[in-house]
C-alpha cells in the first residue's frame, strides 16, 4: 500500500510482525502523530529491493521533499532509504544505539552469574566427595552471589538517581564484589550521557573518546559496541541536528500490535491492512 499524499519532510521506517512472524515494513510520517495521515507505505517483507520497488512508485518530486528519515541500524533499511529518498539525511535511532551498550553490560552480568553457578555446582560436588553437607555462601544482605547478580538486572539498567534505598545497598554490594562490573556500568552511563549534549561536534569528540576508552578497558562485551558505533558514527551524529528519534515508529508499531491483540490475531492479512489504511492513512 502506498499513500503519496501522506509524504512529509520528516519520516520513519521500521518493521513489524503482523501474523505468525511475517514481517512488514512500514514507512510513516512523523507529523501524522500516529493518527490519520501517518501511513505512507506498507510493504511485505524487509528486503531492500522490495522496499525500493514499492517506494519508487511514489512520485520522485515528492520523494525529493523528504529531509530526514529515522531508522534502526539494519543495513537493508539504510540502502532502501538512500536510494528511495536521495535528498534525505539518515538518522540512526538513539534508543537502538543506547540499547547496544546496555545489552553489553547485561551480557557481562550474565557471564558472572554463570561463573557463580559453576562455582556453586563444583563446590557441591566437592562437598559430596568429602561426605560433607554443602553450606551456601551468603553475602551481607542475605543474597547468594548468583542471587545478587540475578536481582541486579533492573538496577544496572537505571541511573543511580533512580535507585531506591535497598537498590543502592544491593548495587554497592554488587560493585564491591565485581569491580569490573562497576567499570562497565560507569562506562555505559558515560555513553548515555553523550546524548544529553546539544553540539554535534562535541558529541563526536565524546563518542571517539568513549570508543578509545572501550579499547583501554579491554572488556570484550564493549568491543562490538565500540566498533558498531565507529562504523555508524556519522548517522548516529545526525541525531544532534534535530534530535529526532524513531519513537513515533515504535509507537505506531505498538498500536498495530495492540490492534492485532484485540482482534485475537490476524487471520486475513489483506483485510487487516485495509483496516490499518482506514485508521492511519
Amino acid at each position: 500500500m502506498i499513500f503519496p499524499e501522506n509524504i512529509g519532510e520528516y519520516m520513519s521506517i521500521d518493521e513489524v510482525s503482523l501474523s505468525q512472524g511475517e514481517l512488514y515494513t512500514f514507512i510513516t510520517n512523523k507529523n501524522g502523530k500516529g493518527k490519520n495521515g501517518t501511513l505512507v507505505a506498507s510493504i511485505k517483507g524487509t528486503l531492500a529491493k522490495d522496499i525500493i520497488n514499492v517506494l519508487e512508485k511514489l512520485p520522485f518530486e515528492l520523494r525529493k521533499k523528504v529531509k530526514e528519515v529515522t531508522l534502526d541500524m539494519a543495513k537493508n533499511m539504510e540502502s532502501a532509504v538512500k536510494q528511495s529518498f536521495p535528498c534525505s539525511t539518515l538518522v540512526t535511532d538513539r534508543f537502538h544505539v543506547v540499547k547496544l551498550a546496555r545489552e553489553a553490560l547485561q551480557h557481562l552480568r550474565i557471564k558472572y552469574r554463570w561463573e557463580e553457578l559453576d562455582k556453586e555446582n563444583n563446590a557441591i560436588e566437592e562437598a559430596k566427595k568429602q561426605g560433607k553437607k554443602y553450606i551456601t555462601v551468603e553475602l551481607e544482605n542475605g543474597d547468594t552471589p548468583k542471587q545478587l547478580l540475578a536481582r541486579c538486572r533492573y538496577i544496572i539498567a537505571k541511573k543511580p538517581s533512580d535507585w531506591t534505598i535497598t537498590q543502592k545497598q544491593r548495587a554497592e554490594l554488587l560493585f564491591s564484589y565485581y569491580p569490573s562490573l562497576k567499570k562497565a556500568y560507569e562506562h555505559t552511563l558515560e555513553f548515555r550521557s553523550i546524548y544529553e549534549l546539544n553540539s554535534r561536534s562535541y558529541a563526536k569528540q565524546k563518542f571517539l573518546e568513549w570508543i578509545e576508552k572501550s579499547n583501554e578497558l579491554q572488556i570484550k562485551e564493549f568491543n562490538t559496541v565500540s566498533y558498531t558505533v565507529k562504523y555508524n558514527l556519522e548517522q548516529i551524529l545526525n541525531f544532534f541536528i534535530n534530535r529526532n528519534t524513531n519513537a513515533n515508529a515504535e509507537s505506531f508499531n505498538s498500536k498495530i500490535k495492540l490492534f492485532r491483540a484485540n482482534l485475537r490475531g490476524v487471520t486475513d492479512t489483506a483485510f487487516f491492512l485495509f483496516r490499518l489504511h482506514k485508521l492511519f492513512a
